[in-house]
């Protein structure tokens, strides 16, 4: 059953704001309707973007009737503004946490709200209405000299304000004030372990105003760093600021999406949490962050990945899993939250992903593809990660040719999927490249005879010669937009017949004008429903597949419609519905790398 529409804003309208340990998406009608914290992966404080009877939220809006509302970030930055236009006048709430960095050992967790008359006079309302534990705990309200405190088993959380809010008997707090031109009212939210009452955090108008400053300081001194100026530096840098806060700087990790089961149809059951490490999204986001000339943050997470080399390999998985949390744990435990409603009815919502137990052999190729690249254009490996790389590379020789659940993750449906064969060519061939170019050791040997068994595979299994196409499986006539990458990670020629084929079989049987389906869904039954929205991330393939098999015209007009597909803040989740709504996981930081990827690569070529 579908929950009224009206409860739930449309997932593009929402914001991000964040302070690389976890994020807040922000609506357009002034609510924070998702928010965990202290980290990406906890359990939320506001969800109520999956129930807004029981998930809490935090809402200021004003009393009378709004005109228009407007979001813009402050510029060069991910401050957040929503601006209402009323009938009485102009009001703008001001959203940002200040940045944390781990090497400050008085760093606190700051949710900043600043609300500002820009002109007339008006009402506002406030509610602050938490539910701990993704709403499934209880918890208390206090108030003492240092504001508002709710206070839960696991978490507490500190309000300070200069207006007067009055408690509420649901836990939560609210009220309302006037504001008029010129003025500005303050709401800082502090998270807190239990028992961890230090000073308390600013609130005088000066005190916010130096975090302001500072928050907007950090974020354009990093974006100082890109080095990318070409036609669509917009897009491209709105794209790199949303991976920067994807990013959870105590140990470099990059997740997937800051939210959880936001689904991939409406009423469908396709809702997955994605709060997660996936080493192919952040093996391309390291890809992307290096093309962008953001080295400090490609050596990060090369530490970070490295150090998962080093974990006790499992003969069923291999050396690596296809996921872990942002501190490096592989964790499968996958539950259901029953109690909560879903977005928009679509049930079930589900914390952790079990998709951790599947095998899918396609990150080998991505990860050592990504390490080739920091090899060849930064600091370089060292002697211990390349002995950890060949005993990888030796558990993949001998176990390449295994079904596997894909790139896709289908559930209950492993294959033979010539997406994992052509991975493990990319890493193959990329191991070899850097053994040969440093003089390193390693059965060159041996993995050359791998390398062009899998070639051969490719070419002859992987081909289906009715659809003159390669397809998703080996043997079987079921196309595939992963295909596309095939000449992006050097496996053909951008010009080879069988590529171009492959192309135009994408195109004429996968693509609607720019948009393009990741696979025909009733071709494969993976026992949940098969209608999906197109994928974003392959309709940037498809952009760049374009570009360099020369069509460069083409690949600009695919390129500019899909920009027109970003919310109004330039954001993607990770599917387009029928009605051109966002859908899936939002934002979604594979669809962003895709973005910078075909907009540098198209840029580059045009000249």
């Amino acid at each position: 059953m579908t929950e009224n529409p009206d409860s739930y804003p449309p997932i593009a309208e929402h914001g991000m704001i964040g302070d690389m340990r976890t994020a807040a998406l922000v609506s357009t009608r002034g609510g924070i309707d998702w928010f965990c914290c202290p980290r990406f992966d906890s359990p939320s404080v506001f969800a109520s973007l999956l129930d807004p009877e029981r998930g809490g939220h935090w809402t200021i809006t004003p009393t009378c009737e709004v005109s228009n509302t407007q979001q813009n970030y402050f510029p060069e930055s991910n401050i957040l503004v929503t601006r209402f236009l009323t009938v009485d006048g102009v009001v703008e709430v001001q959203d940002f946490m200040p940045v944390l960095r781990a090497h400050d050992p008085d760093h606190r967790q700051l949710l900043v709200r600043r609300v500002v008359a820009v002109r007339g006079s008006m009402r506002m309302r406030v509610t602050v209405d938490p539910r701990m534990d993704y709403g499934r705990t209880a918890h208390t309200v206090r108030r003492d000299e240092r504001g508002i405190w709710f206070l839960g088993a696991d978490l507490e959380l500190c309000l300070r304000t200069s207006v007067d809010l009055r408690h509420e008997n649901t836990g939560g707090a609210a009220g309302e004030f006037r504001i008029a031109h010129g003025e500005t009212e303050l709401f800082v939210l502090e998270v807190l372990e239990p028992g961890d009452h230090r000073d308390p955090p600013p609130d005088r108008p000066a005190d916010v105003e130096g975090l302001f400053d500072a928050t907007a300081a950090f974020w354009r001194g990093w974006l100082s760093a890109c080095t990318y100026t070409g036609r669509w530096r917009e897009m491209v840098q709105r794209s790199a600021l949303t991976l920067k806060m994807l990013t959870y700087e105590p140990t470099g990790a990059i997740i997937a999406a800051p939210t959880t089961s936001l689904p991939e149809r409406i009423g469908g059951e396709r809702n997955w949490d994605y709060r997660r490490v996936w080493l192919r999204d952040a093996a391309f986001s390291l890809y992307a962050l290096l093309q962008l000339g953001f080295t400090e943050e490609a050596e990060a997470f090369t530490g970070w990945l490295c150090a998962r080399f080093r974990a006790p390999s499992d003969e069923e998985f291999g050396p690596l899993r296809v996921m872990y949390t942002v501190d490096g744990d592989s964790d499968p435990t996958e539950e259901e939250l029953r109690h909560l409603a879903g977005y928009r009815g679509s049930a079930p919502v589900r914390i952790g992903n079990a998709a951790s137990e599947q095998l899918q052999l396609d990150v080998y190729g991505e990860i050592f593809d990504a390490l080739y690249l920091f090899d060849k254009y930064d600091t370089g490996l060292s002697l211990d990660t390349w002995r950890h790389l060949t005993e990888t590379l030796d558990w993949l020789c001998t176990h390449w040719d295994r079904p596997d659940a894909g790139i896709w993750e289908k559930r209950g449906v492993e294959g033979r999927h010539t997406f994992s064969r052509l991975m493990t060519w990319v890493a193959i061939e990329r191991m070899i490249r850097m053994a040969r170019r440093r003089g390193l050791p390693g059965d060159i040997a041996e993995w050359t005879r791998a390398r062009d068994t899998v070639h051969r595979q490719i070419l002859e299994e992987g081909w289906n010669e009715e659809l003159k196409a390669f397809t998703q499986r080996l043997g079987e006539p079921i196309l595939d937009a992963s295909m596309l990458l095939m000449p992006m990670v050097k496996f053909t020629s951008p010009t080879d017949p069988r590529f171009l084929s492959t192309l135009e079989a994408i195109e004429e049987h996968l693509t609607t004008d720019s948009l393009v389906f990741r696979y025909d869904a009733d071709a494969v039954d993976d026992g949940m429903d098969a209608e999906e929205g197109t994928f974003s991330l392959c309709s940037f393939w498809y952009a760049e597949a374009l570009t360099r098999a020369g069509r460069l015209e083409d690949a600009r007009l695919v390129l500019e419609k899909m920009f027109t597909y970003a919310n109004h803040l330039g954001l993607y989740s990770e599917q387009i519905g029928l009605s051109g709504d966002q859908l899936g996981n939002f934002p979604q930081a594979f669809t962003h790398l895709g973005l910078i990827s075909a907009a540098l690569n198209l840029d580059r070529t045009l000249g």
